[in-house]
């Protein structure tokens, strides 16, 4: 019988990442069966290899913690992309490639003699993505896109840090990288709609991600209220709906939004104050919102605050609101429920034996067990991916002589 393939299997994806969002993009490609290839600077590879945290093995080799998580089933390639034998094995790659990932500045490659225009002319089907922080294509280019950009750059630009924390405090980042995490899903996104449309075009095409607009992207709430009412939202501050956010119990914390009259009617049942429906203050999500700061909010919190995690969640449940504990990240990773939902991994690795890693999130009828191969070490792969470009040992030796590899 026949294996059942992944979706991506024998797509051939070449990689000039580095950090998060080249490497989470051709992770989500690699997870779905993608052959990926992570071409690496031969002095230290990408960057990320030296972040923390640090985990040390009983030898006292230590493996980078912020490496794993993005780099699982993929091979390493150290190459000197400043000689022309390593732009020489770049291009040959890229002729055999149907996808190109790279995260650098903008015009790096293209500098190089490794721009699209370049490689596209020897492979037409080449689909080109290119991640930065304010876009590459010069037909989109702003006053912004020859800055450098780092997701908290993104994050503050793109309107998220202002609408996050608390009320008079100051801008808040969300406390994940989601400038480049959702940078590199957008990507892989763009990269699946070109793999399908050049099945009817044949043609592969360039793909411009930037960062900037993918966190506006994400604070379209606050931006299309604006352009409709011209209101600017204010972090700790929620004018259309109430009750909304994280509330206090007596032994932790719950987030919960009321988002209609009829389920304001079902929080209020749980309270038991069937008195607070439908009056002035409380007949409209705006109206609740403007009356949170006062005596409503009093009492909504009060409740809380005096009944546990537990019971205001039980509460709420059982009346068919959704609700649900703060957790911190241990009572995330021993979740009865996501370990039903198979989410977490254990992915080997050479140094520190395994990993337990956030698998792929999108769960398939037919889908075969997730990938668990090891994250690369530097240049693992080199000898290997030559060798299957046609270069005979003694060729491979010279370039290592000469330092392109």
């Amino acid at each position: 019988m026949t294996a059942q393939p992944r979706p991506f299997d024998g797509i051939k994806v070449l990689s000039f990442e580095l950090q998060v969002a080249g490497p989470y993009c051709t992770m989500m490609l690699a997870d779905q069966g993608a052959e990926v290839i992570k071409v690496e600077r031969p002095d230290g590879g990408d960057t990320a290899r030296g972040g923390a945290p640090m985990v040390t093995n009983d030898a006292g080799e230590k493996q980078s913690g912020y490496f794993l998580r993005f780099n699982r089933n993929k091979r390493s390639l150290t190459l000197d992309l400043k000689s022309e034998e390593g732009r020489e094995i770049f291009r040959r790659l890229a002729s055999e490639a149907d996808v190109l990932v790279e995260n650098y500045r903008p015009g790096l490659l293209q500098e190089m003699g490794l721009g699209y225009d370049v490689l596209s002319a020897a492979n037409p089907r080449l689909i080109y993505a290119a991640i930065s922080g304010f876009g590459s294509l010069p037909e989109y280019a702003g006053k912004y896109s020859k800055r450098p950009a780092y997701d908290i750059v993104a994050q503050a630009m793109g309107g998220l840090m202002n609408t996050c924390g608390q009320a008079g405090g100051p801008p808040t980042w969300l406390g994940v990288a989601l400038g480049d995490v959702v940078s590199g899903m957008n990507a892989a996104h763009a990269i699946a709609v070109a793999l399908f449309q050049r099945e009817r075009t044949g043609r592969g095409t360039f793909l411009d991600i930037s960062m900037y607009d993918s966190m506006v992207a994400l604070a379209e709430r606050s931006v299309t209220a604006y352009s409709l009412t011209g209101h600017v939202l204010q972090r700790g501050v929620e004018p259309y709906m109430a009750p909304w956010g994280p509330f206090r119990t007596s032994d932790g914390w719950i987030a919960l939004v009321v988002a209609t009259d009829r389920d304001w009617a079902k929080f209020c049942d749980a309270m038991g104050r069937p008195d607070l429906v439908g009056t002035d203050q409380t007949s409209s999500g705006p109206a609740r919102a403007a009356n949170m700061s006062g005596e409503l909010g009093a009492q909504v919190r009060g409740w809380m605050e005096a009944r546990t995690t537990a019971e205001v969640t039980e509460a709420l449940l059982s009346r068919g609101l959704p609700v649900g504990p703060v957790q911190d990240a241990q009572e995330v990773l021993n979740c009865e429920h996501l370990a039903d939902r198979q989410l977490f991994i254990d992915v080997p690795d050479p140094v520190i034996g395994s990993a337990r890693l956030v698998g792929p999130v999108v769960k398939s009828a037919d889908a075969l067990p997730p990938r668990v191969e090891p994250a690369p070490l530097l240049g693992e792969h080199t000898d290997e991916i030559l060798s299957e470009l046609g270069l005979a040992a003694t060729e491979i030796e010279h370039l290592r002589s000469m330092r392109a590899v």
